[in-house]
This record gives C-alpha cells, structure tokens and sequence, in this order.
C-alpha cells in the first residue's frame, strides 16, 4: 500500500469502525462472515484503464478514487487488498467464476446486469457525453446523430454501448475491448464520435490536445456507478452498502473523489 493510501484507508477506517462497533460488529468478525475467498484477502476485479478513477500510476501501481477507497475498506476489515486488472469485459464473467470477491470498476445497476450479480448502493457519479473529432463540423442536435452516416464508438460492453443503441439507434455502433481504442477510432477518423464518461473525456483531452470536442455541453446522462458480489452474497452486499454509507455520511467519499477526480462529487442519489 502506498504510503498516500495509508494515510487516507487509517482516517475512513476508523470512522467505519466507530460505526460498526456500535452495531456490536467488529472488522474480524466481519471479515470471517463475508464469504471472502480468503479470509486474509480481499480480491477485487478491476480495470486499470480509466484514469483518474482507477488506473497505473508512473510506477505501476494501481492508483485513484476507486483504489483509495478499497484500500479503507480493506484496512477496516484488517485484510490484505488484492487487485485483479483485467480487460472489462472479463470482469462480470470473472466475478461469476470466483475469481474474486467484488468488482470495482463503477458498473452501472443495470436489470440485465443484476440478472447474474448483486450490486451495492451506488458510490460514483459520472456523465455520459458525446465526443466528437476535432476537424469536423457536428451538429449541436443531438438527434441529427441519430443517422445512418455516423459511426458511433464506445467501450465494450459498457452503459455507453447501450446508450448509444438506445439513443441513436441508426447510427453503426462501433465497440471497442478498451477505452483508448474507443478514443482512437474516433481520433483517426474510423469513426465520427464517441459515447463517454466526461472526465476520461478531460484525461483524453490533457494528453491530446485538439484531437477531439464535446458535441453538446448538457450530458447525455448522468449515471451512478457501485460496486458488484457475487449473486446471492447478500452479507457482503450488506455490509459494502453499510460502509459506503457510513462514508457517505461522514463526507469521506466526497473527500477522496475531490482528491483523487479533481473536482466537485455530484449528489449520489440515495440518502443514508
């Protein structure tokens, strides 16, 4: 653990574990009960692609919002945290399969998503915009890309896919297995636009400047990520939506996204 993560995992554990001591719980017990495949560990499936919420810093190590945060849960429950980095769309299979214990990546609550994994409360807001290249001239209405002549790229597999198929349905999808090839089909002009968190549209832009514009200013959507178990693991499910909160409330949350984000926590849309 980073000695940045250490500072900040022994501040939230420590509200978290007021919190739970209260409830006659304590992190031992809690690690015992939570059916961990290790009960020494806790094993998260991730994406390390998508700075500034989780990605490799210059040194190689896992980094931002998501990695601060599951270095204070990990603290709380007295646990060693292990990350899996996989491609996205390994993450869900991978949870299914045992692979880990919980995925941390800002997945979406989606009905066809909770057909084969439980979801926590959510933890992370982001807004999903269209992104279009620099050099050409698109429109400012957002329906005139709904056509035939456009092609639209986004993650695979993602709530930016399906927004795409559910808001521009004319439009040629274009998925691609990572988020820079996403960008890059769009920066190379294989395809016209892209469906988008903003803030990777804000890192995209820093390192590549001009290459690419925002298409409207209002966001498509403003989505909400959580965390993901394996269905049917309702004591962790309940215990990560007891500690979001807990975090929630005590402002710790809104703290580290300013931190690690850079900026403002929209509201989450649930109150403790």
């Amino acid at each position: 653990m980073s000695k940045k993560y250490g500072i900040k995992s022994l501040a939230l554990g420590a509200v978290i574990a007021l919190s739970l001591s209260a409830c006659g719980s304590s992190s031992d017990d809690a690690a015992a009960d939570l059916g961990l495949s290790d009960s020494d560990k806790l094993v998260v499936g991730m994406t390390l692609q998508f700075k500034p919420q989780m990605y490799r810093d210059d040194a190689g190590e896992p980094d931002g919002y998501d990695v601060a945060l599951l270095n204070a849960l990990a603290d709380d429950l007295g646990v060693e945290l292990e990350i899996e980095d996989l491609d996205f769309t390994g993450l869900i299979p991978g949870l299914q399969a045992g692979q880990f214990d919980m995925v941390s990546v800002g997945l979406s609550n989606t009905p066809e998503r909770a057909e084969s994994i439980d979801f926590t409360r959510e933890y992370v807001p982001y807004a999903q915009i269209l992104v279009a290249g620099a050099d050409s001239k698109p429109s400012s209405n957002l329906m005139d890309w709904n056509s035939g002549d456009f092609k639209i790229s986004a993650l695979q597999g993602s709530t930016a896919a399906k927004l795409i198929a559910e808001e521009f349905p004319k439009a040629t999808l274009v998925e691609m297995p990572d988020q820079s090839g996403a960008f890059l089909e769009v920066a190379t002009g294989r395809a016209n636009a892209i469906v988008v968190e903003s803030y990777l549209f804000d890192q995209f832009n820093a390192s590549n400047p001009d290459q690419l514009k925002r298409v409207d200013v209002d966001p498509l959507t403003l989505q909400y990520g959580s965390w993901a178990v394996q269905k049917g693991n309702t004591a962790l499910a309940d215990y990560l939506n007891e500690w979001l909160c807990t975090a929630q409330e005590s402002g710790q949350l809104a703290e580290l996204y300013e931190v690690e984000q850079g900026g403002i926590m929209p509201a989450l849309p649930q109150t403790c």
